[in-house]
């Protein structure tokens, strides 16, 4: 009897929680438009989109949710000042990847990371409330701009939380920089490769997600460089590097 009671208890739990979908791939076969600066009109060919999470998804397309989960966006500095114990700081000045003027996060702890992972994760339940089917989480790589402070097992850890919390949500996932190492060890399920073409590390994503790959150029020769050598199997998009709504794109 108390074996049937307990296998009663464990069935009546596991109905009792609800049960996560396998994330949807990439579609393939298809042309992907990269519009971070805005929504723009969507070409019938292109049944990919990524925009920011601050955005609604194009109707009809696999949706991808830009969340910025290792730095700060620069137009948020207001709600980082509330939080400024989770930014990186080098002699009490924030450490600040130059070239966006973005503010690093500091993902050291395990205390840190924990809390951190609670706010951007809030943002990734936003996005598949909004109807998005993914979400890549943008400067994975922040270690290296960090001064020697963050270590990649740092961005390794943190990344974790960020993939469950995506597939929590029936999010995939999507690992942004860091050529060469295999995301999937840490959750993700798919790449978005800036400028492989330009910086030769296209292999280095396909090596690890095959066809789950969507790559971005913003100079015409890279464009045709990794159109002629991957063309045929990823999604590929020439933007302007400031991802204007009614800038250039041209797709393979």
């Amino acid at each position: 009897m108390r074996t049937l009671l307990t296998s009663l208890v464990l069935l009546l739990t596991a109905l009792a929680v609800p049960a996560h979908a396998d994330p949807a791939p990439l579609p393939t076969g298809t042309d992907v438009d990269y519009q971070l600066g805005g929504p723009a009109y969507v070409p019938d060919n292109v049944g990919i989109v990524v925009r920011d999470r601050t955005e609604t998804p194009a109707p009809g397309a696999y949706n991808i949710c830009y969340v910025n989960g290792f730095q700060t966006q620069p137009g948020e500095r207001g709600f980082w000042r509330r939080h400024r114990d989770l930014v990186l700081t080098d002699g009490g000045r924030p450490v600040v990847d130059e070239a966006w003027g973005e503010w690093l996060l500091d993902i050291r702890t395990p205390a840190k990371r924990e809390r951190l992972a609670r706010l951007v994760g809030r943002w990734t339940a936003g996005c598949a409330r909004e109807g998005f089917d993914a979400v890549e989480f943008d400067n994975l790589d922040s270690y290296s701009r960090s001064r020697g402070l963050i270590r990649a097992r740092h961005a390794t850890a943190f990344a974790r939380l960020l993939t469950a919390t995506a597939h929590e949500h029936d999010l995939a996932a999507g690992q942004k920089n860091r050529a060469g190492w295999d995301g999937t060890r840490a959750g993700f399920d798919f790449a978005v490769a800036e400028e492989c073409g330009r910086y030769d590390e296209c292999d280095a994503y396909t090596d690890v997600y095959d066809d789950q790959v969507v790559a971005i150029e913003y100079r015409r020769q890279d464009f045709e460089r990794t159109c002629t050598g991957y063309g045929d199997r990823l999604a590929v998009v020439l933007r302007d590097r400031d991802l204007t709504p009614g800038g250039p794109r041209r797709f393979c």
